[in-house]
């Protein structure tokens, strides 16, 4: 990609320590790399507390009745199950960890264009995550509203809601400062040379998803603060009792919450966008319909909140269009499938884990995909609008989607941020056994939901026991894959792995550099000749 002489192993940024040492070198540097590292393990923290709430609830709804928690219990967990992987995962995910550690590298910068504003974007991050998780120990207990604060349920419950959604309004401002840091840097800061359409596809997708942070996340902030305003001083927004509309507060909190789903897939599908031309040994197809279609993505998904308010009262005119927008939003995804699968055609495809990681995303995306299209047609979603098949449809394509990019992207890049290489074999045995426990888990949702069992419910009818105690299962399944693949990294990270800077032969400018990356990323800022994935 660019003529750049291979950097000599000097001291990285793991050894950096600048003008403080130890952990108050960490809290205070300003360095993208060690920032991205602070979000990798903050969110991967958050992450697996998300997953044992998770893992207990699914045990709970083994078998009817009440098995280890009453009905209070589990509609607290439920929630703050929710905004944990949504607000403190999924939604910064990918974007703030590979987005904070590999733009500047992968565009030439030697940071982004405000690294204190960075540091300051993972401190909100921090601070809003504890006000989250304190709400649920103070007050009158942990909010049970969901995490969409559906009003006038979350304007009449006595528990705890304001301190849950001023938590999630402060993260909102750490979404906003990061997308405004990132689309900035690749304004300014691309190497000389490096084009628009130069630039590599991760990059795009940032580029993206950084618009959406900065227009969409405002209007949610605003919703929260507004259910505040109301708890606190009565003011009739949302509650129909002093003269509000319930429906308005649906309106506002997906005008932002259908965007936020970009938000989190578009990083996923541009880092699977750098896995798939690495390991088929092909330039890209279609780099430019894959641009276009990324910033089609972004932009249409302003336009489809509606398809989650069918059933709450709007015109059929209304209806009508919401559901055709959602039926055109899902044309620029399928370009990109259609594009990862002319990529690998006739390809000399060199199968490894983060290969094999891009593939499942591609299985489970594209489930998550076509279940999507039933409920964005107005018939179907009638009969399955709040049912358990929503939660397999939003499961496939937040967790199969962004959570498999993910780990794709941490496979892929894991010998570039810690200069080691992981055992491959026990890599692959943990995916295979985290994707058929992931099916085994969300699957029989789908079924459930065609039955007519609600989402939401602390219990269920009998007639739903046997794909339940399924799903059940399947969440141990999946639980086990995924000990085996962190245990793994752990071990590699801890030295087990051997030191190796390019093991995938990748095109792009990260594989130019050393494992780990220096400081400053580049002894010289390369002169960019061509466009990325030139095999």
């Amino acid at each position: 990609m660019a003529e750049h002489n291979h950097t000599k192993h000097e001291p990285n940024y793991l050894e950096y320590q600048g003008k403080h040492k130890g952990l108050l070198g960490w809290l205070t540097t300003t360095d993208h790399k060690r920032i991205g590292l602070l979000y990798f393990y903050s969110m991967m923290t958050f992450f697996l507390a998300g997953v044992v709430m998770g893992l207990l609830m699914k045990f709970e709804l083994i078998s009817p009745g009440e098995q280890i928690m009453g009905a209070q219990t589990y509609n607290g967990l439920f929630t703050l199950h929710g905004l944990t992987m949504i607000f403190l995962f999924v939604i910064p995910g990918v974007a703030a960890v590979y987005g904070n550690f590999f733009l500047p590298i992968l565009i030439g910068a030697k940071d982004v264009s405000f690294p204190r504003l960075n540091l300051m974007s993972w401190y909100l991050y921090i601070f809003g995550a504890i006000v989250v998780l304190a709400s649920q120990f103070m007050g009158d207990g942990p909010p049970d509203t969901g995490w969409t604060f559906y009003a006038p349920y979350s304007l009449k419950t006595n528990t705890n809601v304001v301190a849950a959604v001023t938590g999630a309004f402060i993260l909102g401002f750490s979404s906003i400062l990061t997308g405004l840091n990132f689309i900035v840097t690749m304004h300014r800061l691309r190497a000389p040379g490096m084009g628009w359409l130069r630039m590599p596809l991760f990059a795009w997708s940032l580029y993206g998803t950084g618009w959406i942070q900065l227009l969409a996340t405002p209007v949610v902030g605003v919703t929260f603060l507004m259910v505040v305003a109301e708890r606190l001083l009565g003011i009739g927004f949302f509650d129909p009792a002093i003269g509000g509309d319930p429906i308005l507060y649906q309106h506002l909190f997906w005008i932002y919450s259908h965007p936020a789903v970009y938000i989190m897939i578009l990083p996923a599908m541009g880092a699977i966008t750098e896995i798939i031309p690495t390991f088929a040994r092909k330039t890209i197809f279609g780099y430019t319909a894959i641009v276009i279609s990324s910033m089609a993505i972004a932009f249409v998904g302003y336009f489809v909140w509606g398809h989650h308010m069918f059933t709450s009262g709007m015109s059929s005119t209304s209806r009508w269009v919401f559901s055709l927008l959602t039926f055109l939003v899902a044309i620029p995804s399928a370009i990109k499938v259609f594009n990862w699968t002319a990529t690998l055609y006739k390809g000399s495809i060199n199968i490894q884990t983060p290969f094999l990681w891009a593939i499942g995303f591609i299985f489970v995306f594209m489930i998550g995909g076509f279940s999507g299209l039933v409920l964005g047609s107005l018939a179907t979603d009638i009969h399955v609008h709040d049912t358990a098949f929503v939660v397999a449809h939003f499961h496939y394509i937040v967790f199969g989607g962004t959570g498999f990019a993910f780990f794709g992207a941490l496979h892929y890049w894991f010998p570039k941020m810690w200069g080691k290489i992981y055992n491959t074999k026990v890599a692959n045995l943990g995916l295979l056994i985290f994707f058929i426990g992931f099916n085994l888990l969300y699957f029989p949702m789908f079924y459930l939901g065609l039955m007519g069992m609600p989402r939401r419910y602390y219990d269920y009818l009998p007639m739903f026991e046997n794909a339940n105690v399924l799903s059940t299962v399947g969440s141990w399944i999946m639980a086990t894959g995924l000990i085996i693949i962190i245990v793994n990294l752990v071990r590699a990270r801890k030295g087990s792995g051997r030191e190796i800077d390019n093991p995938w032969d990748g095109k792009t400018l990260e594989w130019t550099i050393a494992s780990p990356p220096i400081v400053e990323n580049f002894e010289e800022i390369p002169v960019v000749e061509h466009g990325p994935y030139e095999y």
